[in-house]
């Protein structure tokens, strides 16, 4: 299993970035960001491979890594899936998926990581009933078999510090970074609070397992797909 994100995981989303959005994501790199993923699906794919390897760029100086939103990973290595599917997951280097509720975490085999939504209320998950709140997250991440990001609403430090001492390794953003006047600062902010909180020993309520050992009715299914 590859080393999932933590920390702060930005979304993309160029309509709603103040400025063009390799600048915002350069900025956001520059505070601390060292896992974004490439959402932007109207593009034509042509122009999203090209969005993806300039993104690729800015995050290599740094260490980071592109992630991207589908099944197609553009060139790279990493994707993250809807809860709709595919299923099974691709074989690639990284596979995340989005999850809602303990039903969509049941269905979860060879992902490395899931992300959790909407923590906080968000105009952008309107269709995934009320928002979890720390506690309602905390309960789903003790049934997740992969380690999970906080996602929705996340907006400020303390939003941030109380979801990962939910348990959350990390959280996903997008509006808070991608309408930020200075992204720079608003993901210096953000990351800073994660790393306090992980470093309190929060993020890690039990050690990193594979599915297989979560759930064992599972393990003849996932043994030859375990990366």
């Amino acid at each position: 299993m590859s080393d999932g994100p933590a920390g702060v995981l930005l979304l993309t989303d160029r309509r709603q970035a103040r400025r063009p959005l390799t600048e915002v994501v350069a900025g956001a790199v520059a505070g601390g960001v060292r896992w974004v993923v490439l959402r932007e699906k109207d593009l034509p794919r042509a122009e999203r491979a090209a969005l993806a390897a300039e993104l690729r760029a800015i995050l290599a100086g740094a260490g980071g890594t592109l992630v991207v939103a589908g099944p197609d990973p553009l060139g790279g290595d990493a994707v993250h899936l809807p809860a709709a599917g595919p299923y099974p997951p691709p074989r690639l280097g990284l596979v995340g998926r989005s999850c809602h509720d303990r039903a969509e975490l049941a269905r979860l085999t060879t992902e490395d990581y899931a992300t959790l939504s909407p923590v906080y209320p968000t105009s952008t998950k309107p269709g995934y009933g009320p928002p979890l709140r720390p506690d309602g997250l905390s309960a789903l991440i003790a049934a997740s078999p992969v380690p999970v990001l906080a996602l929705g609403g996340v907006r400020s430090p303390d939003q941030v510090t109380a979801c990962v001492e939910a348990g959350a390794v990390g959280v996903a953003v997008l509006g808070a970074v991608m309408r930020a006047d200075d992204p720079e600062a608003a993901a210096a902010a953000l990351t800073a609070a994660a790393d306090a909180a992980s470093r309190s020993g929060h993020g890690r309520p039990q050690p990193p397992t594979t599915t297989a050992q979560a759930r064992p009715e599972l393990a003849s299914a996932t043994t030859e797909e375990e990366r």
